[in-house]
């Protein structure tokens, strides 16, 4: 049985410790919020994803996000000016490098621990 064609979109539910200062995270890393409601929708470029209120440590440890960024250089030049660790408490920033699969990621840890993977699209 064929998949139906309508399909376009896939969007996870990301999980947030304090809801307020997960958002705030968000627009300050200059994702657009495109709903505030009892949950939050964001999107940068062609990609989106829902915020929910709700967090469990366990889960929110363990999860990650992956967004594939045509200069990888340019992100992380923003995403240092922002100081993120001093604004949001979260963890030191991990630069890009060349992972053992070949791509080269920066890492980012959001204020509930989600850890966010900056990876360079492949030329």
């Amino acid at each position: 049985m064929a998949i139906p064609a309508a399909t376009d979109a896939m969007r996870p539910f990301l999980p947030a410790k304090d809801f307020a200062v997960s958002k705030a995270f968000y627009e300050t890393l200059g994702f657009e919020k495109l709903l505030d409601d009892e949950v939050a929708i964001f999107g940068v470029g062609t990609t989106t994803f829902i915020l929910q209120n709700y967090y469990q440590k366990d889960w929110a440890g363990n999860f990650m996000m992956q967004i594939m960024v045509e200069d990888l250089d340019a992100w992380w030049a923003h995403i240092e000016a922002l100081d993120l660790p001093a604004k949001f408490g979260i963890p030191k920033l991990k630069p890009p490098a060349i992972q053992s699969w070949g791509l080269r990621v920066g890492y980012v840890i959001d204020p509930c621990g989600v850890l966010w993977h900056f990876a360079e699209r492949p030329k």
